[in-house]
């Protein structure tokens, strides 16, 4: 057997072991997350909000997320009720496929709650999302914040 042939032989089982491991590993969420920042706090201040814009290519549903910065976090959403603006505490969210939902002050956002330490602007903050896809299936994605100033404005300055 010639050299050449002998690569040529080793290429081709290579890309064949190559797509049946792909063929059996399960596929990852496609999630795409943009704009992912946190609001930087004061000392001593226990709770700030995250948020960011996640769009995926199927329909799925934010269920948890995790930060190793707060011993709790939650997902939230701010509602009028009364004409008052409340906060609550939601089990998950629901992400269209192909729609773009916003976590943003004053609507959707992740609670990081009692902080283990202050969040400093331009500080990388770490958070897991889990979602679930409609078979129930569930996976991860990790996220690098930013935090950014306590006087970050709620609403896009146009």
């Amino acid at each position: 057997m010639k050299p050449t042939t002998a690569l040529t032989n080793f290429s081709r089982h290579l890309a064949a072991a190559a797509l049946m491991l792909a063929a059996s590993v399960p596929a990852l969420a496609q999630v795409n997350v943009a704009n992912a920042w946190v609001r930087a706090t004061v000392p001593a201040q226990k709770a700030t909000g995250a948020f960011m814009q996640l769009t995926t290519a199927q329909d799925m549903r934010l269920i948890e997320a995790r930060s190793p910065v707060a011993g709790i976090v939650e997902l939230h959403e701010m509602v009028l009720v009364d004409d008052v603006m409340k906060m609550r505490q939601i089990p998950g969210l629901a992400l269209p496929a192909g729609q773009a939902v916003d976590l943003k002050p004053g609507g959707y956002h992740i609670m990081l709650l009692d902080l283990k330490g202050q969040v400093k602007t331009g500080d990388p903050v770490p958070l897991t999302l889990v979602v679930e896809d409609k078979a129930g299936k569930k996976s991860t994605i990790d996220v690098q914040a930013v935090a950014k100033p306590l006087a970050t404005p709620a609403k896009p300055q146009q």
